[in-house]
């Protein structure tokens, strides 16, 4: 979520109508949901939150205490077969599969902002130091929000590990201004082969801003990520909408991350973030094997409480009949085979 300058984004030159002879979701300079019913927050609501969350923020952030796996990146440097998963934080995941060594939405930085005085903070450090990284080799980005994707980290990355970034369109042009020139855009539902893993871009329903005239000019995504033998679906940052269960087409998935956080107030959150209810009911429109849990326990980015998302999730597994080893929250640094 941009929450310091791309919450108050209306775009001061939009992404204009329709663009003719292009996918539906291409604008004249930028991109749109699908979702007819989709509606962006009204302004009367967007600025009282932003000032109300950069004070709080800044001044009273929530605190958490979530239990730390003990994680010295051992492990995953001397890692050779087995398909892992290790969730970072947030967003972060560090995927181990068939010798690629992949990150997600990379984020090591101490506040999701433009600026380092101000802005949501991190509550629970890295569960996995930078200096303890096995090489990385691909990083995908699926949007531009701060939380998402962090200068600091990306060049941080660019420097020691040279990794290449698959990111949606629209960010040749951003990364270019940090030196970094190893950038594949994709569409939705394009694909790339690297190092024998098929990464492709799928739709979410969310949005992008980085300041308050480049809203929704660069496209958002998530990504399926499929080897021989295994396949992830990341969503990165979305809202629930049925169109999503198009996705299930290029399962099926043995894990599917979905965001959980992040959904007070509903008149903020709703159209461009899921519920805990939401995820589960998009893990089962996918069909997927199992749950991970993620983009919660992190920053300090809404209204709920930062240890709830995961009590609602479990809870509303539970009211399904979900098997409980299929809903996985992990604690900080925490890895296991998939």
């Amino acid at each position: 979520m941009a929450l310091v300058l791309g919450g108050l984004a209306a775009g001061c030159a939009g992404p204009g109508g329709p663009k003719a002879g292009a996918p539906p979701h291409h604008l004249e300079r930028g991109f749109r949901n699908l979702d007819p019913d989709y509606r962006r927050p009204p302004a009367s609501a967007r600025w009282p939150f932003f000032f109300k969350r950069i004070w709080l923020t800044t001044f009273q952030p929530q605190t958490a205490a979530l239990p730390r796996a003990d994680n010295d990146g051992r492990a995953l440097r001397e890692h050779r077969v087995e398909p892992t998963v290790t969730w970072i934080g947030h967003s972060t995941l560090l995927v181990q599969l068939e010798g690629v060594n992949l990150l997600t939405d990379p984020q090591w930085s101490d506040r999701a902002s433009p600026v380092s005085f101000a802005g949501p903070r991190r509550v629970t450090p890295p569960g996995v130091r930078f200096e303890d990284l096995p090489p990385i080799h691909v990083v995908l980005i699926s949007h531009d929000h701060y939380d998402h994707l962090d200068v600091d980290t990306v060049t941080r990355l660019w420097a020691v590990h040279r990794p290449r970034f698959v990111t949606p369109l629209g960010f040749s042009a951003w990364f270019a201004g940090l030196g970094i020139t190893e950038v594949d855009e994709l569409d939705w539902w394009e694909s790339r082969v690297i190092g024998g893993l098929t990464l492709t871009a799928v739709p979410a329903q969310h949005w992008g801003a980085r300041t308050w005239w480049d809203t929704n000019r660069r496209l958002w995504s998530g990504w399926v990520v499929a080897g021989s033998g295994r396949r992830l679906y990341f969503a990165g940052d979305t809202g629930y909408w049925e169109g999503l269960k198009e996705i299930g087409r290029l399962g099926p998935f043995d894990l599917a991350a979905i965001p959980i956080g992040a959904y007070l107030p509903p008149v903020i959150m709703h159209a461009s973030h899921t519920t805990p209810e939401e995820a589960v009911q998009l893990f089962q429109d996918l069909g997927a094997r199992r749950l991970l849990a993620i983009h919660w326990g992190t920053f300090d980015l809404a209204e709920e409480p930062i240890t709830d998302p995961p009590q609602r999730l479990e809870a509303e597994a539970r009211r399904r009949g979900i098997e409980p080893e299929r809903v996985w929250v992990f604690s900080p640094g925490e890895t296991r085979s998939w």
